[in-house]
Protein backbone atom coordinates (compact mmCIF):
# COMPACT_ATOMS: atom_id res chain seq x y z
CA UNK A 1 0.00 0.00 0.00
CA UNK A 2 1.31 3.47 -0.49
CA UNK A 3 2.29 5.67 2.22
CA UNK A 4 0.13 8.71 3.37
CA UNK A 5 2.21 11.17 2.09
CA UNK A 6 3.18 9.21 -1.01
CA UNK A 7 -0.88 8.68 -1.49
CA UNK A 8 -1.59 12.46 -1.22
CA UNK A 9 1.46 12.95 -3.70
CA UNK A 10 -0.42 10.23 -6.34
CA UNK A 11 -4.27 12.26 -5.58
CA UNK A 12 -2.92 15.85 -6.21
CA UNK A 13 -1.21 14.49 -9.44
CA UNK A 14 -4.31 12.98 -10.87
CA UNK A 15 -6.25 16.46 -9.65
CA UNK A 16 -3.97 18.42 -11.80
CA UNK A 17 -3.69 16.27 -14.86
CA UNK A 18 -7.91 16.71 -14.48
CA UNK A 19 -7.66 19.89 -14.17
CA UNK A 20 -4.51 20.83 -16.74
CA UNK A 21 -5.38 17.92 -18.78
CA UNK A 22 -1.10 17.73 -18.85
CA UNK A 23 1.50 17.79 -16.44
CA UNK A 24 5.05 17.82 -16.69
CA UNK A 25 7.71 15.53 -14.84
CA UNK A 26 9.58 18.39 -13.93
CA UNK A 27 7.29 20.99 -12.78
CA UNK A 28 5.51 17.96 -10.42
CA UNK A 29 8.98 17.59 -8.87
CA UNK A 30 9.21 21.07 -8.09
CA UNK A 31 5.74 21.42 -6.79
CA UNK A 32 6.07 18.40 -4.23
CA UNK A 33 10.27 18.37 -3.40
CA UNK A 34 10.79 15.30 -4.48
CA UNK A 35 13.17 13.75 -7.48
CA UNK A 36 12.21 13.14 -11.22
CA UNK A 37 12.46 9.80 -10.94
CA UNK A 38 9.97 9.93 -7.93
CA UNK A 39 7.61 11.45 -10.13
CA UNK A 40 7.88 9.03 -12.64
CA UNK A 41 7.47 6.17 -10.78
CA UNK A 42 4.35 7.70 -9.65
CA UNK A 43 3.18 8.47 -12.91
CA UNK A 44 3.61 4.93 -14.15
CA UNK A 45 1.63 3.35 -11.38
CA UNK A 46 -1.04 5.77 -12.08
CA UNK A 47 -0.92 4.75 -15.61
CA UNK A 48 -1.01 1.04 -14.78
CA UNK A 49 -3.87 1.44 -13.01
CA UNK A 50 -5.24 3.52 -16.20
CA UNK A 51 -6.06 6.92 -14.66
CA UNK A 52 -3.57 8.88 -17.10
CA UNK A 53 -1.28 8.57 -20.20
CA UNK A 54 2.39 8.94 -20.47
CA UNK A 55 4.31 10.95 -22.52
CA UNK A 56 7.97 12.27 -22.91
CA UNK A 57 8.33 14.23 -20.07
CA UNK A 58 5.42 13.83 -18.35
CA UNK A 59 1.89 12.89 -18.54
CA UNK A 60 -1.86 13.65 -20.02
CA UNK A 61 -5.57 13.04 -19.03
CA UNK A 62 -6.67 9.96 -20.22
CA UNK A 63 -7.57 9.81 -23.67
CA UNK A 64 -6.06 13.35 -24.56
CA UNK A 65 -3.08 11.81 -25.94
CA UNK A 66 -2.30 11.41 -29.91
CA UNK A 67 -4.56 8.15 -30.85
CA UNK A 68 -2.99 5.24 -32.90
CA UNK A 69 -1.37 6.50 -36.34
CA UNK A 70 -4.07 4.57 -38.07
CA UNK A 71 -6.65 6.36 -36.79
CA UNK A 72 -5.17 9.52 -37.84
CA UNK A 73 -5.14 8.41 -41.11
CA UNK A 74 -8.42 7.44 -41.57
CA UNK A 75 -9.77 10.84 -39.41
CA UNK A 76 -10.43 13.67 -42.73
CA UNK A 77 -8.94 11.78 -45.19
CA UNK A 78 -9.69 13.98 -47.67
CA UNK A 79 -9.12 17.25 -45.73
CA UNK A 80 -5.24 15.73 -45.41
CA UNK A 81 -4.92 14.91 -49.28
CA UNK A 82 -5.77 18.59 -49.85
CA UNK A 83 -3.14 20.05 -47.88
CA UNK A 84 -0.39 17.21 -49.28
CA UNK A 85 -1.76 18.73 -52.78
CA UNK A 86 -1.05 22.37 -51.85
CA UNK A 87 2.24 21.59 -49.44
CA UNK A 88 3.77 19.43 -52.59
CA UNK A 89 2.92 22.48 -55.16
CA UNK A 90 5.45 24.89 -52.94
CA UNK A 91 8.15 22.52 -54.00
CA UNK A 92 10.03 23.26 -57.17
CA UNK A 93 12.89 21.78 -58.98
CA UNK A 94 16.43 21.35 -56.96
CA UNK A 95 14.66 21.83 -53.45
CA UNK A 96 15.94 20.15 -50.34
CA UNK A 97 12.50 19.67 -48.62
CA UNK A 98 12.30 18.61 -44.65
CA UNK A 99 9.22 16.49 -43.83
CA UNK A 100 8.11 15.21 -40.68
CA UNK A 101 6.54 12.58 -40.07
CA UNK A 102 2.79 11.81 -39.75
CA UNK A 103 -0.33 11.43 -41.26
CA UNK A 104 -0.95 14.62 -42.83
CA UNK A 105 2.65 15.19 -43.58
CA UNK A 106 2.35 11.84 -45.50
CA UNK A 107 -0.49 13.18 -47.66
CA UNK A 108 2.94 15.70 -49.00
CA UNK A 109 4.85 12.68 -49.90
CA UNK A 110 2.35 10.90 -51.51
CA UNK A 111 1.72 14.16 -53.97
CA UNK A 112 5.26 14.50 -54.64
CA UNK A 113 5.24 10.73 -55.42
CA UNK A 114 2.51 11.31 -58.07
CA UNK A 115 5.03 14.30 -59.76
CA UNK A 116 7.95 14.73 -58.19
CA UNK A 117 9.95 17.75 -59.45
CA UNK A 118 13.39 16.94 -61.26
CA UNK A 119 16.66 17.44 -58.77
CA UNK A 120 14.41 17.12 -55.26
CA UNK A 121 15.93 15.69 -52.39
CA UNK A 122 13.51 15.33 -49.35
CA UNK A 123 15.04 14.87 -45.50
CA UNK A 124 12.46 12.42 -43.72
CA UNK A 125 12.22 10.30 -40.58
CA UNK A 126 9.27 8.79 -41.48
CA UNK A 127 10.02 5.45 -43.04
CA UNK A 128 6.44 5.17 -45.23
CA UNK A 129 7.61 8.42 -46.53
CA UNK A 130 11.05 7.80 -47.64
CA UNK A 131 9.54 4.15 -49.40
CA UNK A 132 7.23 5.92 -51.22
CA UNK A 133 9.25 8.88 -52.58
CA UNK A 134 12.22 6.55 -53.36
CA UNK A 135 9.69 4.26 -55.02
CA UNK A 136 8.73 7.21 -57.23
CA UNK A 137 12.78 8.65 -57.94
CA UNK A 138 13.04 10.74 -55.17
CA UNK A 139 16.52 11.06 -53.53
CA UNK A 140 15.74 10.53 -50.29
CA UNK A 141 17.97 11.38 -46.89
CA UNK A 142 16.43 9.32 -43.74
CA UNK A 143 17.33 10.68 -40.27
CA UNK A 144 19.05 8.14 -37.57
CA UNK A 145 17.51 7.73 -34.39
CA UNK A 146 15.22 5.09 -32.51
CA UNK A 147 12.28 4.39 -34.51
CA UNK A 148 8.94 4.71 -32.98
CA UNK A 149 7.13 1.64 -33.49
CA UNK A 150 3.86 3.32 -34.12
CA UNK A 151 4.47 5.95 -36.52
CA UNK A 152 7.20 4.52 -37.80
CA UNK A 153 9.35 6.97 -38.18
CA UNK A 154 13.06 8.06 -36.38
CA UNK A 155 12.49 10.07 -32.96
CA UNK A 156 14.86 11.49 -30.66
CA UNK A 157 17.66 13.01 -29.64
CA UNK A 158 19.67 11.91 -32.69
CA UNK A 159 17.39 13.02 -34.97
CA UNK A 160 17.44 16.78 -33.40
CA UNK A 161 21.19 16.75 -33.50
CA UNK A 162 21.50 16.01 -37.15
CA UNK A 163 19.22 18.67 -38.22
CA UNK A 164 21.38 21.31 -38.08
CA UNK A 165 23.49 19.80 -40.54
CA UNK A 166 21.61 20.14 -43.42
CA UNK A 167 20.42 23.01 -45.95
CA UNK A 168 16.82 23.29 -46.42
CA UNK A 169 14.38 25.13 -48.29
CA UNK A 170 11.11 24.26 -47.53
CA UNK A 171 10.36 22.28 -43.78
CA UNK A 172 6.36 21.15 -43.54
CA UNK A 173 5.83 20.28 -39.63
CA UNK A 174 2.91 18.50 -37.64
CA UNK A 175 1.52 19.44 -35.02
CA UNK A 176 -0.69 18.00 -32.48
CA UNK A 177 -3.39 20.68 -31.83
CA UNK A 178 -3.60 24.44 -32.00
CA UNK A 179 -5.43 25.83 -28.62
CA UNK A 180 -8.63 28.21 -29.22
CA UNK A 181 -5.88 31.17 -28.27
CA UNK A 182 -3.81 30.04 -31.21
CA UNK A 183 -1.10 27.67 -29.53
CA UNK A 184 0.63 25.42 -31.72
CA UNK A 185 0.81 22.24 -29.50
CA UNK A 186 2.55 18.34 -29.63
CA UNK A 187 2.11 15.72 -27.09
CA UNK A 188 5.58 15.75 -25.87
CA UNK A 189 8.12 17.68 -24.92
CA UNK A 190 11.13 15.91 -27.69
CA UNK A 191 8.57 16.24 -30.21
CA UNK A 192 8.34 19.69 -29.57
CA UNK A 193 11.94 20.39 -29.49
CA UNK A 194 12.45 18.36 -32.48
CA UNK A 195 9.66 20.47 -34.96
CA UNK A 196 11.31 23.46 -33.67
CA UNK A 197 14.69 22.84 -34.70
CA UNK A 198 12.91 21.35 -37.70
CA UNK A 199 11.43 24.69 -38.58
CA UNK A 200 14.91 26.81 -37.12
CA UNK A 201 16.89 24.71 -39.62
CA UNK A 202 14.96 25.98 -43.14
CA UNK A 203 14.93 28.81 -45.60
CA UNK A 204 10.92 28.81 -45.13
CA UNK A 205 8.96 26.91 -42.70
CA UNK A 206 4.87 25.53 -42.47
CA UNK A 207 2.94 23.94 -39.87
CA UNK A 208 0.41 21.55 -41.50
CA UNK A 209 -2.48 20.42 -39.38
CA UNK A 210 -6.36 19.92 -41.00
CA UNK A 211 -8.93 20.98 -39.24
CA UNK A 212 -9.95 18.23 -36.67
CA UNK A 213 -6.82 19.25 -34.55
CA UNK A 214 -8.78 22.49 -33.84
CA UNK A 215 -9.32 23.44 -30.41
CA UNK A 216 -6.97 20.54 -29.45
CA UNK A 217 -4.40 20.78 -26.60
CA UNK A 218 -1.02 18.79 -26.32
CA UNK A 219 1.23 18.68 -23.43
CA UNK A 220 4.51 20.89 -24.87
CA UNK A 221 4.26 24.54 -27.24
CA UNK A 222 6.19 24.22 -30.55
CA UNK A 223 8.55 26.97 -29.96
CA UNK A 224 10.89 28.37 -32.97
CA UNK A 225 13.11 30.71 -33.02
CA UNK A 226 11.43 32.60 -36.06
CA UNK A 227 7.59 31.75 -36.22
CA UNK A 228 7.17 29.76 -39.83
CA UNK A 229 5.37 31.06 -42.26
CA UNK A 230 2.04 29.94 -42.44
CA UNK A 231 -0.19 26.79 -40.95
CA UNK A 232 -1.70 24.94 -44.00
CA UNK A 233 -5.06 23.63 -43.28
CA UNK A 234 -7.95 22.53 -45.07
CA UNK A 235 -10.41 25.03 -43.37
CA UNK A 236 -10.50 27.97 -41.98
CA UNK A 237 -9.40 28.09 -38.19
CA UNK A 238 -12.40 30.29 -35.92
CA UNK A 239 -11.77 34.14 -36.19
CA UNK A 240 -10.15 34.02 -32.24
CA UNK A 241 -7.62 31.10 -33.63
CA UNK A 242 -6.71 32.80 -36.43
CA UNK A 243 -6.15 36.06 -34.43
CA UNK A 244 -3.88 34.31 -31.99
CA UNK A 245 -2.16 32.75 -34.59
CA UNK A 246 -1.42 35.54 -36.37
CA UNK A 247 -0.11 37.16 -32.95
CA UNK A 248 2.46 34.51 -32.92
CA UNK A 249 3.41 35.59 -36.66
CA UNK A 250 1.80 32.46 -37.90
CA UNK A 251 -0.50 33.26 -41.42
CA UNK A 252 -3.39 30.71 -42.41
CA UNK A 253 -3.14 29.43 -46.14
CA UNK A 254 -6.50 27.55 -46.96
CA UNK A 255 -6.00 24.32 -49.12
CA UNK A 256 -8.29 23.90 -52.12
CA UNK A 257 -10.31 20.59 -51.17
CA UNK A 258 -10.94 19.72 -54.89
Amino acid sequence: MPRPIAARRLHDILESVETAKSVSVEELADRFGVSRETIRRDLKALAAQGRLDIVHGGALKRGVGEPPYAERAMENAAGKAAIGRAAAAMVEPGMVVLLDSGSTTHEIAAALAKAPPSDVTVIATSLRDALTLTRAGVKVTVLGGEVDPDDEATVGLDVIAALPRYRVDLAFVGIGGVTPDGDVTVFSRVAAETRAVMLDCAARGFYVADSSKFGRAGVARIAPKRAPEALVVDAAPPARMQTGLAAHGVACIVADAL
